[in-house]
Protein backbone atom coordinates (compact mmCIF):
# COMPACT_ATOMS: atom_id res chain seq x y z
CA UNK A 1 0.00 0.00 0.00
CA UNK A 2 1.28 3.48 -0.85
CA UNK A 3 2.10 5.96 1.85
CA UNK A 4 1.43 9.21 0.00
CA UNK A 5 -0.91 10.38 -2.72
CA UNK A 6 1.98 10.81 -5.17
CA UNK A 7 2.98 7.16 -4.68
CA UNK A 8 -0.53 5.70 -4.88
CA UNK A 9 -0.67 2.72 -7.22
CA UNK A 10 -3.57 0.78 -8.66
CA UNK A 11 -4.05 -2.98 -8.45
CA UNK A 12 -1.64 -3.59 -11.35
CA UNK A 13 1.12 -1.52 -9.74
CA UNK A 14 0.89 1.55 -11.98
CA UNK A 15 0.89 5.05 -10.52
CA UNK A 16 -2.67 6.33 -10.48
CA UNK A 17 -1.65 9.86 -11.41
CA UNK A 18 -0.18 8.61 -14.70
CA UNK A 19 -3.54 7.18 -15.88
CA UNK A 20 -1.69 4.23 -17.42
CA UNK A 21 -4.08 2.12 -19.49
CA UNK A 22 -7.18 4.01 -18.36
CA UNK A 23 -9.41 5.37 -21.12
CA UNK A 24 -11.46 8.53 -20.88
CA UNK A 25 -14.60 6.39 -21.08
CA UNK A 26 -13.45 4.32 -18.08
CA UNK A 27 -12.67 7.48 -16.14
CA UNK A 28 -16.09 8.98 -16.86
CA UNK A 29 -17.94 5.74 -16.05
CA UNK A 30 -16.07 5.48 -12.73
CA UNK A 31 -16.93 9.06 -11.79
CA UNK A 32 -20.60 8.70 -12.76
CA UNK A 33 -20.85 5.48 -10.76
CA UNK A 34 -19.24 6.98 -7.66
CA UNK A 35 -20.58 10.55 -7.78
CA UNK A 36 -23.54 10.65 -10.16
CA UNK A 37 -24.27 13.34 -12.74
CA UNK A 38 -25.57 15.93 -10.27
CA UNK A 39 -22.49 15.69 -8.06
CA UNK A 40 -20.18 15.82 -11.08
CA UNK A 41 -21.96 18.97 -12.23
CA UNK A 42 -21.50 20.58 -8.82
CA UNK A 43 -17.80 19.64 -8.67
CA UNK A 44 -16.93 20.45 -12.29
CA UNK A 45 -19.19 23.09 -13.82
CA UNK A 46 -19.63 21.67 -17.32
CA UNK A 47 -22.98 21.86 -19.13
CA UNK A 48 -22.69 18.33 -20.50
CA UNK A 49 -23.00 17.10 -16.89
CA UNK A 50 -26.05 19.28 -16.19
CA UNK A 51 -28.21 19.25 -19.32
CA UNK A 52 -29.34 15.80 -20.55
CA UNK A 53 -26.12 14.12 -19.38
CA UNK A 54 -24.96 10.96 -21.10
CA UNK A 55 -21.67 9.13 -21.39
CA UNK A 56 -21.61 9.56 -25.18
CA UNK A 57 -22.25 13.32 -25.25
CA UNK A 58 -19.86 13.93 -22.36
CA UNK A 59 -17.09 11.93 -24.05
CA UNK A 60 -17.56 13.93 -27.25
CA UNK A 61 -17.26 17.21 -25.35
CA UNK A 62 -14.33 16.10 -23.18
CA UNK A 63 -12.33 14.82 -26.17
CA UNK A 64 -12.68 18.22 -27.85
CA UNK A 65 -12.11 20.37 -24.76
CA UNK A 66 -8.69 19.93 -23.12
CA UNK A 67 -9.37 22.10 -20.04
CA UNK A 68 -12.53 20.14 -19.20
CA UNK A 69 -10.80 16.80 -19.75
CA UNK A 70 -7.99 17.88 -17.42
CA UNK A 71 -10.50 18.69 -14.66
CA UNK A 72 -12.25 15.33 -15.07
CA UNK A 73 -8.93 13.46 -15.03
CA UNK A 74 -7.81 15.36 -11.91
CA UNK A 75 -11.02 14.43 -10.08
CA UNK A 76 -10.53 10.79 -11.09
CA UNK A 77 -6.96 10.79 -9.78
CA UNK A 78 -8.13 12.29 -6.46
CA UNK A 79 -10.97 9.78 -6.10
CA UNK A 80 -8.90 6.72 -7.05
CA UNK A 81 -6.01 7.80 -4.82
CA UNK A 82 -8.39 8.21 -1.88
CA UNK A 83 -9.88 4.80 -2.63
CA UNK A 84 -6.49 3.06 -2.80
CA UNK A 85 -5.22 4.77 0.35
CA UNK A 86 -8.44 3.99 2.21
CA UNK A 87 -9.49 7.60 2.64
CA UNK A 88 -12.88 9.18 2.13
CA UNK A 89 -13.40 10.31 -1.47
CA UNK A 90 -12.96 14.06 -1.97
Amino acid sequence: MASTADDARDESGHLIRELHGVTLAQILEYLVLHYGWAELDSRIRINCFAVNPSIKSSLTFLRRTPWARAKVEALYVQARTAEVLGRKKP
